[in-house]
This record gives C-alpha cells, sequence and structure tokens, in this order.
C-alpha cells in the first residue's frame, strides 16, 4: 500500500529514453549487436544512483494518449504488447509489479487541487514504455507502479501544469518517470541518418534544462522553434513526457543523466534533482 507521507529523501523526476521495442531482451538484428548496451547498462544502476529505493513509481509513458489525464488503478496490472514484429520470446516477458490504487488516488487528488480533470482505467496494461527499460531497474518487480497517460492533445504547456501539480509527490517518495525517447523519428532511425538532427535537437535539450524554471518552461512550451525540432519528432508524443518530469521539478535545474548513440542517433536521460 502507497504512504504518503513524507519519505526521509526527496525523488527527483526523470526523462528516459526506452529503447526501440522489446530491445534489451533480444539479439538486436537493425544494427550492430551492442546498439542498446549502454542505455541498458544506465538503465540497470539507475537505482543506485538515486537517494533511496523510491516507495513507488508513477510512469508517463508516450505510448497512452487520453482525453484527459489518466491513471492505472488495477491492484495487478497485466503487460500490453503494444509492439510488432519482434521475436515470438519478447511476448512472454513478465514484470509483475503492483499497482496501487491509493497512489492513483493520491495522483488524482493533486490535480483535482489543480483543477486539472482527470479519469481511470482499471483494466489498461502497463505498456512497453514502462516495463521495457524499468525491468531492467528493477528485475524483482517489488516497487508498485502506475502509469499516468499523456493528455492526446500533446499540449505541452498542460503537461508542464500536470507535472507542477504532482510535484508533492517526490516528498513522499514517488519516483516520476516520463518515458519516451528524446530523438523520434522513425525514419531517420531505421535509415541510420538521423545523427546531425538528434545532435542538434539534443544540443538544444541540454541548455534548456540547465535554465532556471520560468525560463526552461517556456522554451519547452515553444520546442517547436529548436533546431531540427520538427526533423527530431515529426509527431511529439515522445518528447512531452519531458514536460511532465520538468514541470514536477519545481526550481531544480535539469542534467543529463544518460547520453549515447542508437541507431545513428544521439539519445539522452535528464534528470531533474
Amino acid at each position: 500500500m502507497f504512504d504518503a507521507r513524507p519519505a526521509d529523501a526527496k525523488m527527483p523526476t526523470l526523462y528516459i529514453p526506452h529503447g526501440g521495442g522489446p530491445c534489451f531482451y533480444m539479439e538486436w538484428t537493425m544494427g550492430p549487436k551492442d546498439t542498446w548496451d549502454a542505455l541498458a547498462t544506465w538503465l540497470r544502476e539507475l537505482d543506485a544512483a538515486l537517494p533511496a529505493t523510491p516507495r513507488a513509481l508513477l510512469v508517463v509513458s508516450a505510448h497512452w494518449e487520453a482525453d484527459v489525464p489518466t491513471v492505472t488503478t488495477a491492484s495487478h496490472p497485466p503487460l500490453l504488447f503494444d509492439y510488432y514484429g519482434f521475436p515470438p520470446h519478447t511476448y512472454e516477458l513478465t514484470w509483475p509489479a503492483p499497482g496501487s490504487p491509493e497512489l492513483a488516488a493520491r495522483v488524482r487528488a493533486l490535480l483535482s487541487d489543480a483543477s486539472i480533470p482527470s479519469a481511470t482505467d482499471d483494466e489498461r496494461g502497463l505498456d512497453h514504455g514502462v516495463f521495457v527499460p524499468l525491468k531492467l531497474t528493477y528485475p524483482d518487480a517489488q516497487i508498485p507502479t502506475v502509469q499516468l497517460s499523456l493528455r492526446a492533445d500533446l499540449d505541452p504547456a498542460a503537461h508542464l501544469a500536470v507535472g507542477r501539480a504532482l510535484a508533492p509527490l517526490r516528498d513522499e517518495g514517488v519516483l516520476l518517470v516520463g518515458s519516451g525517447m528524446s530523438y523520434h523519428n522513425m525514419r531517420g532511425l531505421m535509415s541510420g541518418s538521423g545523427g546531425a538532427d538528434s545532435k542538434a535537437f539534443d544540443a538544444w535539450l541540454s541548455s534548456v534544462i540547465e535554465k532556471d524554471a520560468a525560463t526552461r518552461e517556456a522554451d519547452l512550451v515553444a520546442w517547436r522553434r529548436a533546431p531540427s525540432a520538427l526533423q527530431s519528432h515529426p509527431r511529439e508524443e515522445h518528447l512531452i513526457p519531458l514536460m511532465v518530469a520538468a514541470g514536477a521539478a519545481g526550481d531544480d535545474v535539469g542534467a543529463a543523466a544518460f547520453r549515447g548513440v542508437a541507431m545513428g542517433a544521439t539519445l539522452s536521460a535528464v534528470r531533474f534533482g
């Protein structure tokens, strides 16, 4: 059961790249076999870099959009294998993390306090933006996990507001994770041609996250003006989880927690706090 009392340590907020489908659990054939090794190593070591093991995880994945922010409420959420064309064994992965109806209720209460409508879903499973990376970080699947959807309009200001509303969770031992990809142009990834665009966008992103909160949020709202922005994100669903993490960061300055190259593209993870 999730305990909303203050925790001993304040959690950071994170924006992580979740890789390509079930990439960490198969022999990679769309490029060098070690394409995802560096990211996998970072994910495995992530918990050790936190101030404490989280009481619970709240994950905002690029792979769930709803009319209003929606939380999973199942006590034992299934997995949603929302990827296609991968080896059969990748559809048999397990990660039986418990859900937390109590955390889901706390999320809704905080959103309500900020006049942000929300909803629940007691049937939806955790999608691959959740279980694929976090199975590496928490292989024992012992930490209660709730997933929060994006708003279907993908409005960056609205998602920053969602993050600001959820900031108190950090003091309650909840690790808020935005799961996406800092570069997500599938044509560029599959052809290996995303190097220049991803590098330019990553440089902009790295500079923005280090700014004060007000300037950071203004720049993130206007992300389309960034160098190679639309070439890096033809559709922005893999970027928008960053907005929630940044909104929840408050005055904490961001920094690149991971930077690597996969499928020819520069990919970064961001940590606030």
